[in-house]
């Protein structure tokens, strides 16, 4: 676990990590999307960048945001999340410090990809936070495959939820997810998600 008293444990308001812009509060309610390493091809997003390089800044992250979603969804690379002991072992790592560091309002592990509705509780950023968590799921779905090297992409995307509207329609995306990609009929059949525990309450 990362040590909360090194700077990376402070939050550290907006802050860019190469080409998207972060905004890491304390206490604030972020939605949140990881991914695994091979989930997405490089050059793709290296070429979506140049592509709306002459967008404005927000026009451009929003739009970037949106086709790293579709792609996403539209399924690419091993798919490790979709195994069971993987998906049951990286869910029970999000409950273990649910309470004690964040509140988790909700949540869903696609096979290569996941997102977090959550708030920080003080002392704990959101950087150290994601970083606790990647560091001890991704070694411990390498040792259940029985391989070495990137389990998770570096980078995560991250975004502040502005008001109860945006948290409802965040809250919705999450939980659809795997509705929308298809991957099941109805919200509480996806097994991996908060809808799950509300019996499907959308």
């Amino acid at each position: 676990m990362p040590n909360q008293n090194s700077p990376d444990a402070q939050p550290r308001g907006w802050h860019s990590r190469g080409y998207l812009p972060h905004f890491d509060g304390m206490e604030t309610i972020q939605f949140l999307t990881f991914r695994l390493a091979d989930s997405l091809p490089a050059f793709v997003v290296k070429g979506w960048i140049d592509e709306l390089s002459n967008l404005a800044e927000d026009e451009s992250r929003m739009e970037l945001e949106l086709r790293i979603e579709q792609y996403l969804d539209s399924g690419y690379g091993t798919y490790a999340l979709q195994q069971p002991q993987i998906a049951q072992m990286v869910e029970n790592a999000l409950f273990f410090f649910d309470g004690k560091r964040y509140h988790l309002h909700a949540w869903v592990l696609m096979p290569n990809h996941g997102h977090l509705l959550l708030s920080p509780f003080a002392g704990y950023s959101l950087s150290s936070i994601v970083h606790s968590l990647k560091s001890f799921t991704a070694n411990e779905a390498n040792r259940m495959l029985q391989q070495q090297g990137k389990f998770w992409f570096p980078d995560y995307y991250d975004r502040y939820i502005r008001d109860e509207e945006h948290f409802k329609t965040v809250e919705y995306y999450i939980e659809q997810n795997p509705v929308k990609a298809g991957l099941c009929t109805m919200l509480d059949l996806w097994p991996w998600s908060s809808a799950r525990l509300k019996g499907g309450s959308f």
